[in-house]
């Protein structure tokens, strides 16, 4: 851990530094000299006698940091006093991939905070988590951050005090940095090393392993049209593609595919690295699946990768739409390695109206179903990362009108691309 913290050292007070609160992210820096300024918004409302400490996970090993990262806010909620709340927090070199780190920003009004320094000592003591208190100066308008040293740490450097101040918001949103290959996949070797790397911890991952194509038949180019049906569930997704499955003498197949069901249950009480990496693998299988069906005849397929991806996006960037990556971005190219379709149709549908479906049909919702009912934002970033995902791009239709007139629409789609 002490190895890890020390290679954050050298550009620490080049970070910056955001928590979460009601929605939005507030920033602030730290400086060795204080040269004024306002506080940071996030101070603001911090009473006199409350107290403020930041925790950032700091593992240099990214799957047990991911795991932590989850761990943590359930110790920290079983173990703090009533008056203690939690935020979401990161740490961040602006611009520069991959140098976010996760942790939790702690507002502590309990009467005492023994308790509270207590735990977080002993969080040091054996776990990767770095620990800072924020303390008020007497003017009430200063604040100070001060750096824990880990418990083995001798290093003077690491109790260190620094200024904190307000920082701008970045260009981009601070999980951008670190979207590439954590939370969304654009290799099978990528998606393959994390699973690998949980065989000791996750013993189902060495037989979704044994079910992977290689690198040549996830990418191999059928002679068939490839059609893919994306969308929000209830859209008319199911009824859409057995249509075309009938009309077209196809075979449609779904993804994630059947063979990975008996282990998404486990996969999905994971954190987002491990459990994006497992639904990434289960697109390659799907693409060997239709590499092997579309020799002989069209293929229709019930989400591939573009849902894989909006979901992923839409999860790690919150806030408003702006805060998505913008059009053109990387994190939106499809991976090289993987088969494209002929045709990606996109299905939309007014809020409500899905809402009213959803309700007919008598199903227990995901957990991301659920966060689409209740957060609209969520809704519009995914319906959004869906739209601006290239190579495929998607083809939006409208799936308001009866089904009838929904296929005639995409039968036309397809017989203009696809010249069936």
């Amino acid at each position: 851990m002490a190895r890890r913290t020390m290679s954050l050292l050298p550009q620490w007070t080049s970070r910056v530094f955001s928590v979460e609160l009601d929605g939005a992210l507030h920033y602030f820096a730290i400086q060795e000299k204080h040269r004024g300024g306002e506080v940071p918004g996030v101070f603001r409302k911090v009473r006199n006698r409350d107290r403020c400490y930041s925790l950032l996970v700091c593992s240099g090993d990214r799957i047990r940091r991911a795991k932590f990262y989850g761990e943590l806010r359930d110790k920290l909620q079983r173990h703090l006093s009533p008056g203690c709340d939690l935020s979401p927090m990161s740490s961040f070199l602006p611009n520069v991939k991959d140098s976010l780190i996760k942790g939790y920003f702690l507002k502590d009004s309990s009467e005492s905070s023994s308790p509270t320094e207590r735990l977080l000592r002993e969080l040091t003591q054996h776990d990767p988590v770095l620990v800072c208190s924020y303390l008020r100066g007497e003017d009430g308008q200063l604040w100070t951050q001060h750096l824990w040293p880990p418990a083995e740490s001798q290093l003077v450097e690491m109790s260190k005090d620094y200024y904190v101040v307000p920082s701008e918001a970045p260009e981009y949103h601070p999980s951008v940095l670190n979207i590439i290959n954590s939370d969304v996949f654009y290799s099978l070797d990528d998606a393959y090393e994390v699973i690998k790397k949980c065989g000791d911890i996750i013993p189902e991952a060495k037989s979704v392993l044994e079910l992977l194509p290689s690198r040549a038949e996830a990418r191999s180019k059928p002679d068939h049209p490839v059609i893919v049906i994306e969308g929000l569930d209830a859209t008319g997704k199911t009824t859409l593609t057995e249509s075309l499955r009938d009309t077209l003498g196809a075979v449609l197949l779904r993804s994630p595919p059947q063979c990975l069901s008996p282990w998404r249950a486990r996969f999905d009480q994971e954190p987002p690295l491990i459990r994006r990496a497992f639904y990434a693998l289960g697109n390659y299988i799907t693409a060997e699946q239709i590499g092997q069906q579309g020799m002989k005849t069209p293929v229709i397929v019930d989400r591939f990768w573009h849902s894989t991806a909006a979901y992923a996006i839409a999860t790690a960037v919150s806030g408003p739409l702006s805060n998505l990556p913008t059009e053109g971005s990387e994190v939106y190219r499809w991976p090289s390695d993987l088969l494209q379709p002929s045709l990606v149709v996109l299905l939309t549908l007014d809020p409500e109206e899905r809402k009213r479906r959803l309700r007919n049909r008598g199903l227990d919702e995901t957990k991301e179903e659920q966060e689409l009912d209740h957060n609209q934002l969520f809704r519009l970033r995914v319906e959004e990362a869906y739209r601006r995902i290239s190579g495929p791009a998607c083809i939006t239709v409208d799936a308001s009108p009866p089904a009838d007139q929904v296929l005639q629409q995409v039968l036309l789609l397809i017989r203009g691309k696809c010249h069936l």
